[in-house]
């Protein structure tokens, strides 16, 4: 486990199926915090090839995973998961830095980025 990121053995393995369904085993995980979304900022998460300058490079459940600098301090402690469901299946993410967070839940605000939530 990191202290930066938790990606649970369910959520590696969907990922590595991800992976392989789009003939991208070679890639890295790359997560990533962006501006915007209802309540100013939202998660990102996608395969890369190339590891940036300042990236911090985990290693979890046999995934190459990339955070960038600017993201590590709002994603720090966070937890991403999959779970199942009769409606299907869904990554969820679990970050104890947000103090507000959409209804989508993909949108959440941190004490760092206070201001005001647009509308959703």
């Amino acid at each position: 486990m990191s202290e930066l990121l938790t990606i649970t053995e369910a959520a590696a393995f969907q990922i590595k199926d991800m992976m392989k369904e789009n003939e991208e085993e070679n890639a890295y995980l790359r997560v990533s915090i962006n501006g915007g979304g209802c309540s100013g900022l939202s998660y990102g998460m996608g395969f890369d090839h190339e590891i940036q300058e300042g990236d911090t490079e985990l290693k979890l459940h046999g995934l190459t995973v990339l955070v960038d600098k600017e993201s590590a301090p709002a994603l720090k402690g966070t937890v991403i998961d999959f779970k199942q469901s009769m409606m299907g299946g869904g990554f969820t993410i679990d970050n104890p830095n947000a103090i507000a967070s959409c209804g989508c839940g993909s949108s959440f605000r941190t004490a760092a980025n206070a201001g005001a939530p647009e509308e959703c």
